[in-house]
């Protein structure tokens, strides 16, 4: 049975060594790694095609395997290009491959030589693979703008909403996850200080002019001013009109009963009346 344990020496100190290969001062990739603080590191590499050593001027087939220097010289747009340094193993010469990520293939850049075993079709009786139409007869213009037209179309209704849905899919599967969260909260945060801050002002305002706490204050905009402008128009103009309205029955009243205090029985009006009670006043007073 194989044994997963690993041996911790006695002066091992997890929170300061935090794993092993700290603890004996080496690397996790081992003796590949070097070179790593040179930006090299130590892989296997096949031999992608034949080359000839340049320095001893054996064949070396396709396949063979050698522990290269991997190393990162250069980009292609995003994509990284890396060469590959190996030593010959027929003799002590060095040679040197790159990726060639434009044409999708490996380039011999010093050192050695690749073999040329490109087949050319035409030279063997056969037709050109990329070139099938013959390029030394007339082009009718018709025939090439209308051409034209329909590539336009493609282009058009076809290729571009591709690329459009392609991008569209790229930018939801690549998108941080943790950049979109720190933005939303952001703006969540900023949405939390403007209401706590309008709080704060109703808060105020109902404290100032006793109004409940459970009454939910309109947000203070323009148009609600306006509205609220309005209202208190319409409700100064109802009350100036219900009291003129009930100034106006007030009136009649006291004009009603004037009126009637102004007329008394048989026909006298007050000062008779007053005059009448004070001669039946003397009249008793003489009789007694």
């Amino acid at each position: 049975m194989q044994g997963f344990n690993k041996y911790y020496p006695p002066d091992y100190d997890g929170e300061k060594h935090k794993s092993l290969n700290a603890y004996r001062g080496k690397h996790a990739l081992g003796d590949r790694a070097r070179k790593l603080d040179k930006g090299i590191l130590i892989t296997r590499f096949e031999l992608p095609y034949n080359i000839w050593c340049g320095t001893c001027n054996n064949h070396i087939g396709m396949g063979v395997r050698y522990n290269a220097e991997k190393k990162k010289v250069g980009m292609y747009y995003s994509t990284p290009i890396y060469s590959f340094r190996c030593k010959c193993h027929l003799c002590d010469g060095w040679f040197e491959i790159q990726t060639d990520p434009k044409n999708t293939r490996y380039v011999v850049v010093s050192g050695a030589r690749q073999k040329d075993e490109e087949w050319n079709p035409e030279e063997n009786g056969g037709f050109a693979i990329h070139d099938t139409e013959n390029n030394s007869a007339t082009t009718d213009p018709l025939t090439a703008l209308e051409k034209s037209t329909d590539a336009h179309k493609h282009l058009t209704n076809v290729q571009i909403p591709r690329l459009e849905s392609l991008q569209d899919l790229s930018d939801h599967y690549n998108n941080d996850p943790y950049a979109r969260s720190a933005v939303v909260r952001k703006h969540f945060r900023a949405e939390k200080k403007v209401e706590a801050a309008k709080r704060a002002d109703d808060d105020r305002i109902k404290g100032r002019y006793g109004l409940p706490e459970t009454l939910k204050l309109l947000e203070d905009s323009d148009e609600a001013r306006n509205e609220a402008r309005e209202e208190w128009e319409r409700g100064r103009r109802q009350l100036e009109a219900q009291s003129s309205i009930r100034k106006a029955r007030l009136q009649d009243k006291t004009r009603s009963s004037t009126r009637t205090d102004t007329k008394g029985e048989g026909g006298l009006d007050g000062t008779g009346r007053c005059q009448k009670y004070i001669s039946s006043i003397k009249t008793e007073l003489d009789n007694k």
